[in-house]
């Protein structure tokens, strides 16, 4: 016996093939009436979508909605890889998205998924962003990575960044540095802010230490442009803190470039431990995030609400980060001839 077609389901039904795709896809432009007789007749004929026969009985789709604040970078390679493996190591496919942080793109992106995913795994630890995700957690599953732990309208796995930030400026502080560079992360984000209040309250504790303030974005060319900014100063920083690893690695280019020595005349440190970290030259010293454990347990608690009904919206749970020293981060030797401008 031949498998049913779209063909056979539009006959039956007495639509086009392309009302019939509409009808089963959501799609706009069908009314109630004729949606609901075309998915009857699908079903009564046996026919198999792109989805799966099971869709049309359990009205899943068996794929999770990922948005992420961007996809360039190996940060987002290895939450993306949590989220992947796990999702197909239960059952489920991906379907990805950039929304930049943005609540009009976050909205736009659930408007193009809906009806094609079953929940969402969010990153968006933006403040402006949380009117949005409050929305998308009251229409379907959702869990968010980075919000906050004070946002309570949704499941929420945050990062211990404060907790990072005092082991990280404990360290340095340790060592000797005094004049500690920070390249800080978006305005309005709620991961950068944690980083940053981290490391003014523990440099608060100590008369001696001071603390620059530098304007970056995350991004590697913002560490480049702001360690190129501090060689411009009339003396140079013991360390540059970068609150990511991407800036740092834009710090060491820039002072490849000029000449200076790392660690001996400016040391340099990041936050999250990507895996390229360890390989650079010197290894870099910086904060362990378990990237691929987000997506992970992001995963996990999407699709235990999904099949066994869990609730999920009072989901609450912060993963630690851990200190990795390297060779990026030596001893400042305290040298006046090194504090000079280039």
């Amino acid at each position: 016996m031949s498998a049913v077609t779209i063909r056979d389901v539009a006959r039956e039904a007495g639509v086009s093939v392309a009302t019939v795709s509409r009808a089963l896809n959501d799609g706009a432009h069908v009314t109630l009436g004729t949606r609901e007789r075309v998915r009857a007749t699908a079903a009564r004929l046996g026919y198999v979508p792109h989805s799966g026969a099971r869709s049309l009985i359990t009205r899943r789709t068996g794929t999770v909605g990922v948005l992420l604040p961007d996809l360039y970078g190996e940060f987002f390679s290895e939450l993306i890889r949590g989220i992947d493996q796990t999702a197909q190591r239960l059952g489920f496919h991906m379907l990805l998205a950039s929304s930049h942080s943005d609540a009009r793109e976050i909205a736009a992106a659930v408007g193009n998924m809906r009806g094609r995913v079953d929940g969402f795994v969010v990153m968006s630890p933006d403040r402006a962003a949380m009117p949005a995700l409050a929305e998308l957690a009251r229409t379907y599953p959702a869990v968010v990575l980075g919000a906050g732990l004070e946002h309570g309208s949704f499941a929420t796995i945050g990062i211990g960044n404060y907790e990072g930030a005092v082991s990280m400026t404990r360290h340095l502080i340790a060592l000797g540095h005094r004049d500690i560079a920070f390249v800080r992360g978006p305005d309005g984000n709620l991961e950068a802010a944690d980083r940053l209040r981290g490391l003014l309250d523990v440099a608060g504790e100590h008369r001696d230490v001071t603390v620059r303030d530098c304007r970056g974005d995350f991004r590697q060319e913002s560490g480049y442009q702001a360690t190129q900014e501090l060689l411009r100063a009339s003396a140079r920083p013991d360390v540059i803190f970068c609150a990511n690893d991407a800036m740092a690695i834009g710090a060491l280019g820039a002072l490849h470039e000029a000449g200076v020595r790392v660690p001996d005349d400016v040391a340099v440190c990041g936050f999250d431990d990507i895996p390229i970290a360890q390989y650079l030259t010197p290894p870099l010293t910086t904060v362990r995030v378990p990237i691929a454990d987000l997506g992970v347990s992001a995963v996990e608690w999407l699709v235990d609400a999904l099949t066994n009904g869990a609730p999920i919206d009072a989901r609450r749970a912060v993963v630690p980060t851990s200190l990795v020293v390297r060779a990026s981060c030596g001893a400042s030797r305290r040298d006046p001839l090194r504090r000079t401008a280039l």
